[in-house]
C-alpha cells in the first residue's frame, strides 16, 4: 500500500463560516458545544437549541466537515457530524481536500496529531491548539482515497468492538457501585442516625505544602476516583494541597458528574491542584471511606444537587458543601460499613485496571494503522 507525505494543511481547510446568533441561519441550525462531543471517540452525544453558548457567535458546519475541538486538545474531541449545524468557536470545521472524511477524523485522533497540537499550544490553564502550526505538521497518508475508505471502515469496526468492551466493563463497575450504595443505605437504616451539618463533621485541608512534599505525584479526581493528574505544578507547587490516606477530594467544577477521589491506606500520598477541595472526617465522628462512598451515592448526589444553584452551580467549594446535611449513623456503624466497602475494593480495582487497558487500545489501533513502517513491513 503506497503512502505520500504531506502537510496536514494540504488535505484540510479551515472553514470558519460565521453564524450570528440572531440570524435566520442560527434558528435552523442545531447547536453543538465541546461538552457534547465525547473525548477520544468523537461521538456526538446531543445537539442543543437553547443553551447560553448557542446565543453567541458560532461556526456553520455541514455533514461533509470534520469538527476539530481546539480547546484542551489532549481531550481529543474530533467529530464527524451526520447533519448540518453550528458549533462553538472552540470547534473548527475542517473541509477535507482529496482525503476521505472518516479517514481524516481518525488521523486527527491519532497520538501523533494530539502530541503536535499540545506541543504548539497557546495558554497554560486552558490550552488551545495553534491551528496554523498544527496544519503545518508533516504527516504520511495512504495515497488512494479508496484505500483510505477501506482503512476507515476497518478501524471503525475495531474501535466499535473496543467501545463495546469498555461499556461492558463500565457496567460491571456500576454494579459494584450499586453494592456500595446498598452498604451505605443499610448502615444508615440499621443504626440510630442523626442529621448533621456537613460543615460540623468535616475538616477542610488547606492549600500549602512544605518542601517534603515536592517530589510527591500530582493526583486528580475523576469519575473513576483517584488518578494521576495531567498538569504539573511548576512554580505553583507551594500552593498545592496534600492528599494522604483518609482524605477525600473533588474537583469543584466537576463534582456534579462524580469527579471525586479517596486516598486509601495502600495508596501513595500526593499533592493536588489548589483548585480542588480536600476533606477529611472529624476524628471519631466521620469515617472518611464511608463518607467518600456516601458522597458518590444517590444520597450524596441529591445533597450536591440541592446545593448547586444559581451562580455557584458549576463551582462547589467547601463553604457551599458545608451548608448541606447528612444523615449520619453512629461511628461504629460507619466503621462496620467501611470494612464491607474495603472488601469491594479489589473487585473495583480489577475492573478499573481492565478499563485502563481498554482505554489504551484505540491509540494502539490508530498508531498501527497510521504507522508507515508497520504498513511497509506487512
Amino acid at each position: 500500500m503506497k503512502w505520500k507525505t504531506v502537510l496536514l494543511g494540504n488535505i484540510v481547510v479551515q472553514d470558519k463560516k460565521i453564524v450570528l446568533p440572531e440570524s435566520a441561519d442560527a434558528r435552523f441550525r442545531p447547536y453543538l458545544g465541546l461538552e457534547q462531543i465525547e473525548s477520544g471517540t468523537g461521538a456526538i452525544l446531543s445537539y442543543e437549541t437553547c443553551s447560553v453558548e448557542a446565543k453567541s457567535t458560532t461556526f456553520a458546519f455541514e455533514d461533509t466537515h470534520v469538527l476539530y475541538g481546539k480547546l484542551r486538545p489532549y481531550l481529543n474531541k474530533v467529530a464527524v457530524p451526520d447533519r448540518s449545524g453550528r458549533c462553538s468557536t472552540e470547534i473548527i470545521p475542517l473541509k477535507p481536500k482529496g482525503v476521505d472524511k472518516d479517514y481524516l477524523a481518525l488521523l486527527l485522533r491519532s497520538e501523533q496529531v494530539v502530541n503536535a497540537a499540545m506541543t504548539d499550544k497557546t495558554g497554560s490553564r486552558m490550552p488551545r491548539a495553534d491551528m496554523d502550526s498544527l496544519l503545518g505538521l508533516e504527516i504520511s497518508v495512504h495515497d488512494s482515497v479508496d484505500a483510505q475508505r477501506q482503512i476507515a471502515t476497518r478501524l471503525k469496526t475495531q474501535l466499535a468492538e473496543v467501545e463495546t468492551a469498555r461499556q461492558a466493563a463500565q457496567t460491571q463497575l456500576k454494579e459494584t457501585s450499586k453494592l456500595a450504595d446498598a452498604i451505605i443505605f443499610d448502615s444508615i437504616h440499621r443504626s440510630i442516625a442523626s442529621v448533621q451539618s456537613l460543615g460540623d463533621v468535616l475538616d477542610e485541608v488547606k492549600k500549602g505544602i512544605g518542601s517534603g512534599w515536592a517530589n510527591y505525584p500530582v493526583l486528580g479526581a475523576t469519575r473513576r476516583g483517584l488518578a494521576p493528574a495531567k498538569e504539573q505544578p511548576g512554580k505553583q507547587a507551594p500552593k498545592y494541597k496534600p492528599v494522604f490516606p483518609g482524605t477525600v477530594f473533588y474537583n469543584p467544577m466537576r463534582i456534579l458528574i462524580g469527579s471525586i477521589a479517596f486516598v486509601d491506606e495502600d495508596d501513595t500520598p500526593g499533592i493536588t491542584s489548589p483548585d480542588y477541595v480536600v476533606l477529611q472526617g472529624k476524628a471519631g465522628i466521620v469515617d472518611s471511606r464511608w463518607f467518600y462512598h456516601w458522597l458518590r451515592s444517590s444520597l450524596g448526589e441529591q445533597c450536591i444537587l440541592s446545593l448547586a444553584r444559581g451562580a455557584v452551580r458549576e463551582r462547589m467549594l467547601f463553604n457551599r458543601l458545608a451548608e448541606g446535611e447528612i444523615e449520619l449513623p453512629s461511628f461504629a456503624a460507619q466503621q462496620k460499613a467501611s470494612g464491607a466497602l474495603r472488601e469491594l475494593k479489589p473487585m473495583q480495582r480489577a475492573i478499573e485496571r481492565q478499563l485502563a487497558e481498554i482505554d489504551l487500545l484505540p491509540q494502539k489501533i490508530l498508531a498501527q494503522a497510521f504507522n508507515q513502517q508497520d504498513d511497509d513491513h506487512d
